[in-house]
């Protein structure tokens, strides 16, 4: 069995005039990364994954449910290709993962984030908000495999404040 998470990065801020992977969380971004990761440790088991893109708002996100799971180091990487926006591309970069891990959890982009979890889950929702968080289980031995999962949970910051 596979379980992927998938966590659209916080907030971010237009405030400055930065390239688009620069852009880093705004105050609201900070606290809805509180907010999920501490309700999402209710539900994680480690040991996971956890891969993010390399854009400044995603890797600050992944930074508060690192310290808030206690993700050891050699569980996180980055990785180049999650900086997207395609579905498709994210879908590829989820299947280059090695089949012993079991969990993994993704940081990354809108609009591909919503449409894979769409693809991939069977309960569709609109939009995976910023800090929008979704688990889907899938009945599979390898990354390469995984098609039409199971919707675990959806956690949304708007739900939780």
């Amino acid at each position: 069995m596979k379980r992927l998470i998938l966590i659209r990065h916080g907030k971010s801020s237009w405030k400055e005039n930065l390239p688009d992977h620069k852009r880093p969380l705004k105050k609201r971004g900070y606290r809805d990364g509180e907010t999920i990761s501490k309700t999402f440790r209710e539900f994680y088991t480690a040991p996971a994954s956890f891969w993010s893109s390399p854009a400044v708002r995603a890797m600050e996100t992944a930074k508060i449910f690192r310290k808030k799971l206690e993700v050891p180091d050699d569980h996180f990487k980055i990785v180049k290709d999650l900086y997207t926006f395609s579905e498709e591309q994210l879908l590829e970069v989820v299947k280059t993962c090695p089949d012993h891990v079991e969990k993994l959890v993704v940081f990354g982009h809108n609009p591909a984030m919503t449409n894979l979890v769409n693809r991939l889950g069977d309960n569709p929702i609109d939009n995976l908000p910023t800090t929008g968080l979704c688990v889907i289980d899938f009945e599979e031995d390898s990354w390469q495999n995984i098609k039409n999962g199971k919707t675990i949970i959806t956690l949304l910051p708007k739900n939780l404040r």
